[in-house]
């Protein structure tokens, strides 16, 4: 799957990359982890931290999928606002799933201790503004609904954004907690800790071509060099790919666009505290800022799937993005765009993350984070691994089961 195109910009950030060998014989583990993005490291650093002997596999090399194009906005609010999540699977389903991401950023940010590389990962606060004076009323509904529940979020009216930013928007939540990161880095920087610390064994550049089931506690994975992985239990951490393997009908894959500028003179000075920034409008733009002050911007989703119709739009959103910019901050123009991609994305029609077991692949995970939070769904999946490796279900499972059957019928 041809997940992105364009320059990246988290890859030159990291002077040092290690680079894993290919597997080169048969292996035995406990658990093996079919991925290198961010769904496979967190998930491979929860498993060898709590000693299991956890092998990754990565058909390329390490961090160099969709993880390349994730722009590390990590947010406990979510594209479903809470009130829909409500309306759509009840109170406490809703609440759990916010409070679960709630607690996954803070997760986040509490491995960083941990960790032998800076993954440039500072927590923030977002600003959620109404793109149109008619989302006013929506927005303030969600306000009231994050408050009753105990969510920590503020309302500022047209003024205090003025105030504060310089531009004007009808209204904005401010919530507290979130935060941003280097996805290439914290990557690396999960994996090489592992690797150090808990024994973890990496293999890049080793594709699974098949795996079967032996007897209820042994599975083998088979390399298309000819080798085998005999393990307890296999993660599917595969990303989008995963639809190659298996097609859910819960899942969207659709086509989006991010740029990063150049570093922009005393950005920190106009910029408030460096807040992550998105909208009420679908598809919604967001930004945020980087430690060496530049802008990184996203968003123009497109419905194609299409490689060369994606690739084609490249350069009119790029230019579309600065131009959103710009319009919010005139005092910076003109910038300029130094890097600029653009890459394949995946959501479901309920706005949930589909992770757990599936009835069709006995002693599997998979770990399918599709949505606007993916890293914090990742964070989540990483939370429940060890249940679902020990006891197939973990108390937040049906979250997340793939049976679900309150989201809405694709169409046809």
């Amino acid at each position: 799957m041809d997940l992105k195109a364009g320059s990246l910009a988290w890859p030159v950030t990291l002077e040092q990359i290690i680079a894993y060998p290919p597997m080169g014989q048969d292996e035995e583990c406990d658990i093996v982890v079919v991925g290198g993005g961010m769904s496979g490291a967190l998930t491979a650093y929860e498993l060898s931290r709590q000693g299991y002997q956890t092998i990754v596999v990565d058909k390329r090399s390490i961090g160099t999928g969709s993880t390349c194009a994730n722009t590390g906005l990590l947010q406990f609010c979510n594209d479903k606002m809470l009130t829909a999540c409500i309306h759509t699977f009840g109170k406490e389903s809703g609440v759990r799933f916010y409070t679960l991401c709630k607690q996954a950023v803070q997760r986040l940010l509490d491995i960083k201790k941990d960790l032998i590389i800076d993954p440039e990962l500072y927590e923030r606060s977002s600003l959620y503004y109404a793109s149109t004076e008619k989302d006013v009323p929506i927005l303030e509904q969600e306000f009231n609904t994050l408050s009753t529940y105990g969510f920590p979020v503020e309302w500022w009216d047209k003024e205090k954004i003025q105030q504060h930013f310089g531009f004007t928007k009808p209204a904005a939540l401010i919530t507290h907690g979130d935060a941003e990161v280097n996805p290439f880095r914290m990557v690396h920087a999960l994996l090489e800790t592992s690797v150090a610390k808990y024994n973890l064994r990496i293999f890049e550049h080793t594709r699974i071509v098949r795996h079967q089931t032996e007897q209820p506690n042994e599975i083998i994975l088979y390399t298309d060099q000819g080798y085998q992985i005999k393990a307890r239990h296999v993660v599917f951490a595969m990303g989008y790919e995963t639809q190659e393997m298996k097609h859910d009908r819960n899942a969207v894959i659709e086509s989006t666009y991010a740029i990063v500028t150049k570093p922009i003179p005393h950005l920190e000075q106009l910029w408030h505290k460096r807040m992550l920034i998105w909208e009420t409008a679908r598809p919604y733009l967001y930004m945020r800022t980087t430690p060496d002050n530049r802008i990184v911007a996203g968003g123009l989703d497109e419905g194609t799937t299409i490689i060369e119709e994606r690739d084609r739009m490249l350069p009119n959103k790029s230019k579309q993005l600065v131009q959103e910019i710009e319009q919010l901050f005139p005092a910076i123009a003109p910038i300029e765009a130094e890097y600029e991609w653009t890459a394949l994305f995946g959501s479901t029609h309920d706005g949930y993350p589909m992770i757990g077991p599936h009835p069709k692949y006995m002693n599997c995970t998979f770990i399918e984070v599709y949505g606007g939070n993916g890293t914090v769904y990742s964070s989540i999946a990483a939370s429940m691994i060890i249940d679902f490796v020990e006891n197939g279900t973990h108390p937040d499972a049906k979250l997340f089961t793939f049976q679900r059957s309150n989201h809405p019928s694709p169409p046809h």
